[in-house]
């Protein structure tokens, strides 16, 4: 089945046009608001005006054009502030290919930060003078000086000013390539996507439109780091292309008080922000008694979850935990979206509750909706709608032949539209195959038929889209599907000592067919798992077999911190399943948490 419309538009703008737009209409007016919780715990507000924004915007952007950046990709590594805005904007508007990163400094995840740089073969990377000797000796260490010039935002200023390089500004073309957005994946070789800038404007006001945002009532407000596509979508191209405020704060700043993103919310009425399941049930656990009770969440405009997939208990505790300071279920807005597209894809509607279906989770495993009525007694899989397209086309087909599915059955995402990418940086091959996929019996050669195949699955119930998982983490036993996201939520729920958002499930072959692996974290305030690890591994036995009718074939009961992510936040299945084929819980490293076979 096909749904949605193709928004098309002669493709006018840019980046660069929105910025210049935007200063015009309210050059003194805030646009952009960092609070900065680093040196005072209350939080420091830093500004800049539309007017402020574009100037310092176009000064950078001047010096990268005379330092020979226009069409070289230029990398911005450095902690989420302002001059990160800057830095992105600077270079998208000069002409380059800006490459969002993040610095050094984010535990774990050096290893891609160094992918992603040889990869892109970034030309320059604007840092901060803080982080500009740190990164420097960086790149010197993992042998990335040869050719790599780190420039701040500052100096970038000041050549413009000493080249007279300071007229009128020279916008980009709207087909010309703005940035690549690396996905997160954090196990294969990074791809970065190229969006356009007639793409992330076009999905910026597909998003503007879906959640209904205005100039002069609406504003955006976030903690989702700015190299993340929902990040920079949501907290930079949103609120330029619509011309609303931004208010931004660092996602350590969340971690560690989350009740200060819920402080912004209150003090910025009409606001629009994102964030994953784990971070609604953080501060449903973290947030309580005064904290809660000065809160005022009435007049937020929407509060996106944009989860694989958005999970239907964590919307009800945050509403229910959330009701008595003003929060109702029409806020909460589910939602879909993926690097490839730019980010934003569909939401539920506005102004309604979210909507939850119980599906029979075995006709789920075979393929097919089927409504679970109470009385049939049937193993149930809650599902979350995340509504329908705006501004693009969402097709369901099988991933085998390619033919259009009917509704009520399991099939891959295709999607078309304005905002698509244009391909994966360096990758013909996979480009090809990811970005121009046809519906069977339409003619390959037309541009028109090619869809983007999403690596989702997904179906159509009850006029909305209800995203199932991911193509390749579904774990096959027996010829039956089962989605690793509702083993892991089962898996999570066993025993109290297993850390919530800490579980990975995943299919190892042994030799006799697939079978059921489930990696779990215990508390950090778990002292010694050891007494434990029988208890809670018969635990996860039993609650797994009961809800998917499946056998755990090893379970791991593993030390906090060892659990994959990627760089936004998701458990990383591939690097869990790598690293427990290669030993990485072996009884050599951590015997008192490895359990056996069955």
């Amino acid at each position: 089945m096909k749904v949605g419309d193709s928004v098309s538009s002669p493709m006018t703008d840019t980046l660069s046009h929105c910025l210049a737009n935007a200063a015009a209409a309210q050059p003194d007016e805030t646009a952009f608001t960092f609070v900065d919780y680093s040196t005072d715990m209350g939080g420091v507000a830093r500004t800049l005006t539309w007017r402020q924004l574009e100037g310092r915007v176009r000064l950078a952007a001047a010096g990268l054009r005379h330092a020979g950046a226009v069409g070289e990709r230029v990398a911005v590594v450095a902690p989420q502030s302002l001059d990160y805005v800057v830095a992105f904007l600077a270079a998208a508007c000069a002409g380059c290919v800006a490459v969002p990163l993040f610095p050094p400094s984010l535990p774990g995840h050096e290893d891609k930060l160094v992918a992603v740089l040889r990869d892109a073969a970034t030309m320059f990377a604007v840092t901060t003078e803080g982080q500009r000797a740190f990164f420097t000796e960086f790149c010197a260490t993992r042998g990335l000086s040869s050719g790599l010039r780190v420039i701040t935002e500052r100096q970038l200023r000041e050549t413009a000013a000493h080249a007279d390089e300071t007229g009128r500004p020279r916008h980009p073309r709207p087909e010309d390539t703005a940035y690549l957005q690396y996905t997160s994946g954090s196990t294969r070789t990074p791809s970065g996507v190229e969006i356009t800038h007639a793409g992330v404007c076009a999905n910026a006001r597909q998003a503007l439109e879906a959640y209904e945002l205005r100039t002069g009532r609406n504003c955006t407000v976030g903690w989702l780091p700015l190299y993340h596509d929902m990040g920079l979508v949501l907290a930079v191209a949103m609120p330029i292309v619509g011309c609303v405020p931004s208010v931004l704060m660092d996602p350590l700043a969340f971690i560690q008080q989350p009740v200060r993103w819920l402080r912004l919310l209150t003090r910025h009425p009409g606001a629009l922000t994102a964030a994953p399941n784990f971070a609604y049930d953080y501060c449903v656990r973290r947030v309580q008694g005064e904290e809660r009770t000065e809160l005022a969440l009435g007049s937020v405009t929407a509060m996106v979850n944009g989860s694989e997939p958005v999970r239907a208990r964590t919307l009800e505790r945050f509403q229910t935990a959330f009701a008595p300071v003003g929060m109702v279920r029409t806020i909460l807005r589910p939602s879909y979206g993926l690097a490839e597209a730019t980010v934003f894809v569909s939401a539920s509607p506005a102004g309604e509750e979210p909507t939850v279906t119980s599906f029979d989770r075995d006709a789920l495993g075979l393929g097919v909706a089927r409504v679970a009525e109470p009385a049939d007694g049937a193993a149930v899989a809650e599902l979350v709608a995340c509504g329908r397209p705006v501004g693009q086309e969402l097709a369901i087909v099988d991933p085998v032949t390619s033919q259009l599915q009917e509704d009520g059955r399991v099939g891959e995402i295709w999607l078309r539209g304005p905002n698509i990418g244009r391909g994966y940086w360096g990758r013909s091959e996979q480009s090809e195959a990811t970005f121009r996929a046809t519906v069977h019996g339409d003619d390959p050669s037309d541009p028109a038929n090619h869809w983007l195949r999403t690596g989702d699955l997904g179906m159509w119930h009850g006029k909305q889209l209800y995203v199932t998982g991911r193509l390749k983490d579904l774990v096959i036993i027996d010829g039956t599907n089962h989605y690793p996201h509702d083993i892991e939520e089962t898996v999570q729920d066993a025993h109290p000592a297993i850390r919530p958002h800490h579980v990975a499930a995943f299919a190892v072959d042994t030799g006799d067919g697939e079978r059921l692996v489930a990696v779990a974290e215990h508390r950090p305030d778990v002292t010694d798992p050891g007494p434990l690890i029988d208890e809670v591994t018969r635990s996860v036995r039993a609650a797994v077999a009961t809800g998917h009718g499946v056998s755990v074939h090893d379970f791991v009961l593993a030390a906090p911190g060892t659990v994959p992510h990627t760089t936004s936040g998701k458990v990383a299945r591939t690097a869990c399943r790598e690293r427990y084929m290669a030993g990485a819980w072996t009884a050599d490293t951590h015997a008192q948490e490895r359990t056996g076979s069955v």
